[in-house]
């Protein structure tokens, strides 16, 4: 876990890049664009990427999504699950 000192120096730098990026000339955006995106971890990247999710939702997934959200409680225990898939 990050101390409270350090934390507040990483959301410093996080900042100065914030006010570092609103200072680069029009013409440099895409090369800066290019060089950050290459520091971006490619998983995390590729979920930038992604489409928004526009497909209908079904009416089997809206009665699903209903269900679920009548259930009482928080959800299922970790340990019930472990258990209905035998693990």
């Amino acid at each position: 876990m990050i101390g409270g000192e350090a934390a507040a120096v990483i959301v410093t730098v996080r900042e100065e890049l914030h006010r570092i990026l609103d200072h680069i000339p029009e013409s440099d955006v895409a090369t800066a664009r290019k060089f950050l995106r290459s520091l971006v971890d490619p998983v995390e990247l590729s979920l930038l990427n992604a489409p928004a999710d526009d497909e209908p939702e079904s009416e089997e997934e809206r009665e699903a999504v209903e269900r679920a959200r009548r259930e009482p409680g928080r959800g299922t225990p970790h340990e019930e699950v472990l258990r209905e898939f035998g693990l």
